[in-house]
């Protein structure tokens, strides 16, 4: 929580109270989302009007009322002060981008880790996306990394409605390739062995479809970008977990898979982190980094 924040605070709310509350909160746009603990939501006003002080451009502030859940990664919004809409846009790196927040999954935390993945990508590269939401790690890889095609696949049609739109506000028309439907159907009837690269973006389901991630590999190899979520209690390490469970899922299908270091992309709760591996190599030597 910024210093200015906590200080405007320090008018209205108790010690406790401040205390209270997460000390970070996102802003998306000219839109704020904050997760305010039910013992706050009667001060929810002052501390959405806290937030419009601290930050200028911001016209909306929402609570988070819910996890991330469900197949579209949606989260519900509760209005707290400001405008009451829900659709905002978001400049990172040159590129912009057009959400919904209610409709779509959409995390700015995830700037270090989009840009990392574009800026990995050679020229003339196909990519596929498998979890490509409203196209943020797409439109990146296409302005950055010159693929040839990223295919950019999302079951949620309100993604995929932005994602069009997206590319055509970043002219990536003739590199970026929309396409709704779950990742596993699209790549088994039309990817198979297309693919240079990769992306997991989704880190409830890359574990389960890593085998259509493997499927969508050309013959000759290439990189798969995995993120997972792992718990680690004192003493354990996630990353060398999540690499662990990666091995035995790539013995199971019958890959032969070298396991090096990957990292901690950030903490999202409690002894709970996100994880990413980045795998190299062909459909019979797997090196996950």
């Amino acid at each position: 929580m910024k210093k200015t924040l906590r200080s405007i605070l320090q008018e209205k709310l108790q010690p406790q109270e401040i205390d209270d509350l997460v000390k970070s909160y996102d802003i998306i746009g000219d839109i704020a989302v904050i997760r305010v603990p039910e013992s706050l939501r009667s001060k929810s006003q002052v501390i959405a009007e806290a937030i419009m002080r601290t930050h200028k451009h911001v016209r909306s502030v929402h609570r988070q009322a819910s996890p991330v859940s469900g197949d579209f990664r949606v989260r519900k919004l509760e209005w707290m002060a400001g405008e009451g809409k829900t659709v905002t846009v978001y400049r990172e790196f040159g590129c912009v981008l057009k959400v919904d927040l209610e409709q779509c999954y959409f995390s700015p935390r995830l700037s270090f880790e989009r840009m990392r993945i574009a800026r990995s990508v050679r020229p003339n590269e196909n990519v596929v996306n498998m979890f490509a939401g409203v196209g943020s790690f797409s439109i990146l890889i296409a302005k950055y990394g010159k693929p040839r095609t990223v295919y950019s696949i999302d079951m949620n049609p309100f993604a995929i409605d932005y994602m069009r739109e997206n590319i055509r506000l970043n002219r990536v028309q003739s590199q970026v390739v929309p396409i709704r439907g779950d990742a596993k159907q699209v790549i088994v009837k039309h990817l198979q062995n297309v693919a240079d690269r990769v992306v997991m973006p989704l880190p409830e389901k890359a574990f389960e479809y890593l085998e259509y991630a493997v499927m969508a590999l050309k013959p000759g190899g290439g990189w798969i970008h995995y993120y997972d979520f792992e718990h680690a209690s004192k003493g354990e390490d996630p990353v060398q977990k999540v690499r662990a469970k990666v091995a035995r899922k790539l013995k199971k299908l019958g890959v032969e898979a070298v396991v090096s270091p990957g990292r901690v992309v950030r903490s999202t709760g409690p002894n709970w982190y996100q994880v990413v591996l980045d795998v190299r190599g062909s459909k019979k030597e797997l090196n996950v980094a």
